[in-house]
């Protein structure tokens, strides 16, 4: 039985009897140590997840999420905010960021500087670029942008910031001629000026093995994208499809994980969204 399976039909049977009994529903540790738990001010939300609601009501959304448990947020798109009104809804809702996305021809350009500004007023400690145009989607385009990573790392570093992360898609773990471009990233830029904001997602989604990731390459994955795939390959809310977070998170630590950030691409009500999946991962035992 597959790994994914396997969590799913345990997850499922676990749901099943919560509601028969009444207990809590723990999903299922593939370790068979179900005793490690996400730390609270770890389970944070990637505000891509909610960019409808917040473009209704900015700060009656941050507001519900902090309602429902969430103690971080990935701030993606500010909705006609500046950096320093966002962080004024923040702290009125003891939310806190902790990255920003922000295009690469920004960060690579003369917005660096802005841009690393702020990253300092939302209180946030990562800038991420959220994806590669795609003419640099080969080995010497992947080289290129490592060059300029660790260019940008170091800016960031000097600014009193983290080191600038990269967020994958699937098409960043193609194997071209014998090499993965994403490789390419982690073994050609500076650890401490370099890191990575894993969507495990779409890792798994190009063929990548993310607790293989945290292994091989310990240290690197500060934050975390955490969407769950349907049955069908589509998006689902974290716990109800079938990827085994236990099984990769079983391996976080030596990834460096500190912040495991819900996603969902497309939810149909992302408040439940919200909901179902910070629950999950508030109850996971690995």
């Amino acid at each position: 039985m597959s790994a994914t399976r396997r969590a799913f039909l345990g997850t499922s049977l676990g749901l099943t009897a919560g509601l028969v009994t009444g207990a809590p529903a723990w999903p299922a540790s593939s370790t068979g140590h179900p005793c490690r738990r996400i730390p609270r001010g770890g389970i944070g939300m990637h505000l891509y997840t909610m960019r409808t609601a917040l473009a209704q009501d900015f700060p009656g959304t941050l507001e519900r999420l902090a309602t429902i448990g969430y103690a971080t947020v990935g701030v993606s798109g500010r909705h006609g905010h500046s950096a320093a009104a966002i962080r004024r809804v923040l702290d009125d809702v003891r939310l806190k960021a902790v990255l920003e996305h922000v295009s690469y021809d920004v960060l690579r350009g003369p917005g660096l500087g802005q841009a690393l500004a702020d990253l300092h007023t939302l209180g946030a400690t990562w800038p991420v670029v959220p994806s590669l145009p795609g003419a640099l989607h080969s080995p010497a385009g992947f080289r290129e942008a490592a060059r300029e990573f660790n260019r940008i790392g170091r800016a960031s570093r000097e600014a009193g910031l983290g080191p600038v992360l990269f967020h994958n898609h699937g098409s960043d773990h193609t194997v071209v001629d014998g090499v993965s471009l994403y490789d390419i990233l982690v073994t050609e830029t500076d650890p401490h000026l370099v890191g990575f904001e894993l969507d495990v997602y779409w890792a798994v989604k190009g063929g990548a093995d993310p607790g293989s990731c945290f292994t091989r390459h310990p240290g690197r994955f500060p934050a975390l994208h955490v969407k769950d795939m349907a049955a069908n390959g589509d998006f689902a809310d974290v716990g109800s499809g079938t990827l085994d977070f236990a099984a990769m998170f079983d391996h976080a630590r030596r990834g460096g994980v500190r912040q495991w950030l819900v996603e969902h691409d497309s939810p149909t009500d992302p408040f439940a969204t919200a909901r179902d999946s910070y629950r999950y991962l508030a109850a996971l035992r690995y």
